[in-house]
């Protein structure tokens, strides 16, 4: 019986594996991408930081746990899981038009900018997520 139900184990460790270094990608990417130095922020404990990466991180691993869910194969994900990438790029993009000082306000403490940031990273992600259908 046990046996029966680790059967799984060696792909929900390729996913598992693979995802999580897709997150990490992504954090290095994001992070590189926007103008503030969000783990810098983080560790001066400025919750604007934390608020806006936490979201936008949200916003990313939903539409790549979709990915898992919905992909044939880890090539697949992979594919999908860069395109949530991207995705995630554009909404900070796209926030900005709303608060072109966004980086500058999340800075500077102002949780209403990184709760809007949040918010739309999240809002992207969910649509992206609902929109992977194979």
């Amino acid at each position: 019986m046990l046996g029966t139900s680790l059967a799984g184990l060696p792909a929900f460790l390729v996913y598992f594996c693979v995802a999580a270094a897709i997150v990490v990608a992504y954090l290095f990417i994001y992070t590189r991408i926007t103008p503030h130095d969000e783990f810098g922020l983080i560790r001066e404990n400025v919750p604007a930081a934390a608020v806006a990466l936490g979201l936008s991180l949200l916003g990313f691993v939903l539409p790549v746990a979709s990915a898992i869910a919905h992909s044939a194969n880890i090539v697949e994900c992979v594919v999908w899981s860069i395109i949530a990438l991207v995705v995630q790029l554009i909404a900070y993009f796209v926030a900005q038009v709303v608060d072109p000082h966004l980086s500058k306000r999340i800075a500077a403490g102002e949780l209403a900018s990184a709760i809007w940031l949040g918010f739309v990273s999240v809002s992207f992600g969910v649509l992206s997520a609902a929109s992977m259908t194979s």
